[in-house]
């Protein structure tokens, strides 16, 4: 595997079919499932590395993130990446950027509703990716829901020439869905933390049982995070797959997404359902046997 900091190294670097799996770093399962799936569907696979300023709310958010360059590498190379994409700042934003992405509605409720602008940012730095690196395929996981709707429209509103997949959610082994935000957990907020998944898995219990009205989903997963003192409810929102607008019932493939606090941790998770054979089919994902890799050597 080669590490580039530029675009133009990435696309001579090209052959075949392109994969590009973007990151922030600080890889867990999640990620190396996504390179996993690309590099069985491509010939080149291309793992970008880049924390964009441009979606964070608080600098100390910003400076808050895990990073460890050498540590990625060697966890991208082992799952299947033929490249590296970490660029500089001066690579992506030479100057501060003039242009502004807006994905009309998709990113005004829910995580717009708390981090105002941060979709603009993540459109951003998603657009120069397709554009910079012109991959077939782009792979997202389904554990950021909104961002993937985001991403989706994004890619067909624009024309970029892309497939966007997203992938099922990657869980720990007791259901806290992967997030590099993870590592900030102390003991006892883990255990707050365990409150998103299991509302999230008592309401896919509900749906499997024929329940589709939003408010009792949203009830049925509220309720558990409402009964844990330390975690502190942002939302709970039954919403759709295809533009992330509230819906008041099970009617098109839709996702219920929570966000919470735990102590100085923001954490998010949803289940998407959809409509297999005239049924509604929760996907709550697959939980890891181990520990994660995001606790110790890989």
């Amino acid at each position: 595997m080669r590490t580039v900091a530029t675009f133009a190294d990435v696309r001579k670097g090209d052959r075949g079919s392109v994969a590009l799996v973007p990151t922030m770093g600080y890889l867990h399962e999640g990620h190396l499932d996504l390179i996993s799936a690309a590099r069985r569907s491509s010939d080149t696979v291309v793992v970008s590395l880049f924390v964009n300023p441009l979606q964070f709310n608080e600098d100390v958010d910003l400076a808050a993130y895990p990073q460890d360059l050498a540590r990625d590498a060697a966890l991208a190379e082992q799952a299947g990446a033929d490249m590296l994409f970490a660029p500089p700042i001066e690579e992506m934003y030479a100057e501060q950027p003039l242009t502004s992405i807006t994905v009309a509605g998709v990113g005004e409720l829910m995580e717009g509703d708390h981090r105002p602008g941060h979709f603009d940012g993540v459109a951003v730095v998603v657009a120069k990716l397709l554009a910079g690196i012109q991959p077939d395929r782009a792979y997202f996981g389904r554990k950021d829901a909104q961002q993937l709707v985001l991403v989706t429209r994004l890619g067909a509103d624009l024309s970029f020439p892309v497939e966007i997949i997203g992938r099922p959610t990657i869980r720990e082994r007791d259901g806290l869905a992967l997030s590099s935000r993870n590592i900030h957990l102390s003991e006892a907020e883990r255990g707050a933390a365990l409150s998103l998944s299991a509302g999230l898995a008592a309401a896919a219990s509900a749906v499997e049982e024929g329940e589709t009205d939003a408010a009792t989903l949203e009830e049925i997963a509220r309720a558990r995070v409402d009964a844990e003192p330390g975690a502190h409810l942002e939302y709970v929102t039954l919403a759709s797959q295809a533009d992330a607008s509230a819906l008041p019932a099970l009617e098109v493939p839709a996702f219920l997404a929570v966000a919470a606090g735990v102590g100085t941790t923001r954490l998010m998770d949803n289940v998407h359902i959809d409509r297999v054979d005239g049924t509604w089919v929760p996907d709550l994902g697959s939980r890891l046997d181990r520990p994660s890799i995001l606790y110790g050597e890989a």
